[in-house]
């Protein structure tokens, strides 16, 4: 009887290890090149994720405009350092949320869900019925 009480325990702390962990970096791209656009980092935190852009790919090394578009406290904040996924909850292996992504260059949000499969991350903005899926690469 131990046995199985000391197995199935096992089990129960072991289960959280098979899940997916998407947190890190992940490269975005430019839906009409395809060419890289910019790398966010996405984070976990006492169960909610985020994900904050750290870089923009340009060639000038300086390049960091601000988020005009962008409503209330985010207005004219620089790109590199805004968070545009913010308080994402889990449900199975999707995170989801209610105008839970912004994109910074319309300043709108939408929402959203978030899961990964065959090792990249499928991004999926909703307004409504309609859709957009955008795959991210990790970079680390």
């Amino acid at each position: 009887m131990k046995k199985l009480i000391l197995i199935t325990l096992c089990l129960f702390v072991s289960i959280p290890l098979w899940a997916k962990d998407i947190t890190g970096i992940w490269q975005t791209f430019d839906e009409k090149t395809n060419k890289p656009k910019s790398d966010v980092m996405i984070t976990i935190k006492d169960g909610i994720l985020y994900g904050q852009i750290v870089a923009l790919y340009n060639p000038d090394p300086n390049y960091n405009p601000l988020c005009k578009e962008c409503e209330g406290s985010l207005h004219n904040k620089p790109i590199i350092g805004l968070t545009i996924i913010n308080g994402l909850t889990k449900k199975k292996d999707i995170w989801v949320k209610d105008d839970g992504i912004l994109d910074p260059e319309s300043g709108k949000k939408y929402d959203v869900k978030l899961w990964e499969e065959d090792g990249k991350l499928q991004v999926r903005g909703y307004i409504g019925f309609f859709f957009r899926t955008q795959t991210w690469v990790r970079k680390r």
